[in-house]
């Protein structure tokens, strides 16, 4: 379950969308996805995919809160209609709370979030697990309320056939937004969940909240193409100036980006790079149009291994 299989919403919308494409006559840039947090101050959630098909992108990923503002079925509809790939839906997660009825509202609400992305066709279900309670200084209490969470929701998952993926974030967000902070933590809790291997559970990458780990390499290795589901792009402004919303284009930071692709495709995962900018103090005060055309650029400039990969099956 790694993957979508030939009979699955996915594979059907792919097929979809090489028609769409032929019949509008409209470029498809191959690899790049966009998370539509990158024009999430510019775009609701129809503008963003068409703001994404003017620019040859046939992939997104798109937020709760947009498909709340929309509706998931339209929203799937125009999925569908379009041909699309959903290389995630974000978010759930944040599975610390105080009590015990506030961790069975999260899980509650991550049921409502596994419904949306199987509507979607989604990829996967990016999980952000979520810091510590209110008041609270147990970092190791509150991630055995992840572990909890997520064993919990992992049942129906399985059955609607979206995989989880765990994002580690990095330990700047520890206390508020997440205590699953390395690769290496985050792939013990899937071993420890799924010690089979069967593509239920795995990772989110984001090379914004991992590119200093030294163990990157190996853990990337160690997820292998059964644990490794998305892939996101950004880079590290030095200075950064604010911890949530200063995530810089790719190539205006210190992030090595062709040399994390290698690694990630040394791995097993030949999916799409996916682009997500948190900028409240730039990109987010520029026009879409102008956010993807440099996305785009920065892609095929920056971004790109230069190592043939095989499409999947």
């Amino acid at each position: 379950m790694a993957g979508k299989s030939p009979g699955s919403a996915g594979s059907t919308q792919a097929g979809e969308g090489g028609r769409h494409a032929t019949e509008r006559g409209r470029k498809t840039l191959e690899g790049l996805s966009i998370n539509l947090a990158t024009t999430r101050q510019q775009w609701g959630f129809r503008d963003a995919v068409e703001g994404c098909l003017r620019h040859g992108i046939r992939a997104i990923a798109p937020w709760r809160d947009q498909l709340a503002a929309i509706g998931v079925a339209e929203a799937a509809r125009i999925v569908r209609d379009e041909g699309l790939r959903v290389t995630g839906l974000c978010r759930g997660g944040f599975f610390p709370a105080a009590d015990a009825a506030g961790r069975q509202a999260a899980i509650d609400d991550n049921h409502r979030a596994i419904e949306d992305a199987a509507a979607l066709g989604a990829d996967c279900l990016v999980l952000v697990t979520g810091g510590l309670p209110p008041g609270s200084r147990d970092l190791a209490g509150a991630r055995t309320m992840v572990a909890d969470g997520v064993a919990a929701i992992l049942p129906l998952a399985r059955a609607a056939r979206v995989p989880l993926a765990l994002e580690p974030l990095h330990p700047m967000y520890a206390a508020d937004r997440s205590c699953l902070n390395t690769l290496a933590q985050a792939l013990d809790l899937c071993d420890a969940l799924d010690p089979a291997r069967t593509g239920a559970i795995g990772i989110a990458f984001d090379v914004y909240h991992c590119w200093w780990d030294p163990q990157l390499e190996a853990q990337l290795l160690r997820a292998g193409p059964q644990r490794l589901l998305a892939h996101h792009i950004c880079d590290w402004l030095v200075p950064t100036r604010d911890l949530l919303t200063d995530r810089g284009m790719m190539g205006d930071g210190v992030i090595d980006l062709k040399g994390v692709r290698r690694i990630v495709e040394a791995a097993g995962f030949s999916g799409p790079q996916e682009v997500e900018i948190f900028s409240a103090g730039n990109w987010w005060k520029k026009s879409g149009d102008e956010v993807l055309e440099v996305c785009v650029e920065r892609f095929l400039e920056l971004c790109r291994s230069g190592h043939a990969v095989a499409s999947p099956p």
